[in-house]
């Protein structure tokens, strides 16, 4: 999966913030050699009891990311990017919604991405650029 621009690593995150980051990275490169369906049911389960995200947590927990890791800061790294971004959400007691998808317009590029307050975080595309293949919303309450 690729993402369509390279990203600016950002250099404003709090220590806390990086140290945190640090902590899901492994945990989100692991989960992004499970298969489809197997990623799903893993990340149903993580997201039990949490409260939806809104859009400035999940992008503080995205550049927490991309200012911790070169593989998610870069232009390959949008799926553990994503997976990253909503395990660390999850640290704060939040979630997004986890997407992973495809480009509506050719040439077909896959992409993973989180969303929050119904819009995708960091894109810089239009919302209905990529057309969702699975998503993993917060849990209904």
């Amino acid at each position: 999966m690729s993402t369509p621009s390279a990203l600016e690593r950002p250099h404003d995150v709090p220590l806390g913030r990086r140290l945190a980051a640090r902590l899901v990275v492994v945990p989100a490169v692991l989960l992004s050699l499970l298969p489809p369906r197997h990623l799903r049911t893993a990340l149903r389960l993580v997201r039990r009891g949490a409260a939806p995200a809104t859009a400035a947590q999940a992008r503080r927990a995205r550049d927490a990311l991309c200012a911790v890791s070169l593989r998610c800061a870069g232009p390959k790294g949008c799926l553990p990017r994503s997976l990253g971004t909503a395990l660390l959400c999850r640290l704060g007691g939040t979630w997004p919604t986890w997407c992973t998808g495809a480009s509506v317009v050719p040439p077909f590029t896959a992409h993973a991405w989180v969303e929050a307050e119904g819009r995708p975080v960091g894109e810089d595309l239009p919302d209905d650029y990529f057309a969702r293949l699975i998503a993993v919303g917060p849990a209904p309450r």
